[in-house]
């Protein structure tokens, strides 16, 4: 427990920052699910503009720290890899 006016102002800077931190990291996830189901439904056109959009907020988790910018990397070649594989240009 918190005792010292700054720990216990640490304290509520650090829940309020987890709260925000999981709100973007959910977005995120919801992003590259997107891009995998249109992958799995063999859908070229949406998995390219749904593919575009993830690239964009892995990018943005990256600049607010919420990923590391070789994860995001990671993540963002093999979603290309998979959409180019159904025929996209990626």
């Amino acid at each position: 427990m918190a005792n010292s006016p700054q720990a216990r102002k640490r304290a509520r800077q650090n829940a309020r920052r987890f709260a925000v931190n999981k709100a973007r990291r959910s977005r995120i996830r919801t992003f590259l699910r997107k891009v995998e189901e249109a992958t799995t439904a063999g859908d070229e056109k949406s998995a390219l503009v749904a593919l575009r959009a993830a690239q964009a907020e892995l990018q943005r988790g990256v600049t607010k720290g919420v990923l590391h910018k070789n994860t995001a990397a990671r993540k963002m070649s093999r979603l290309a890899a998979r959409v180019k594989a159904i025929g996209g240009t990626g």
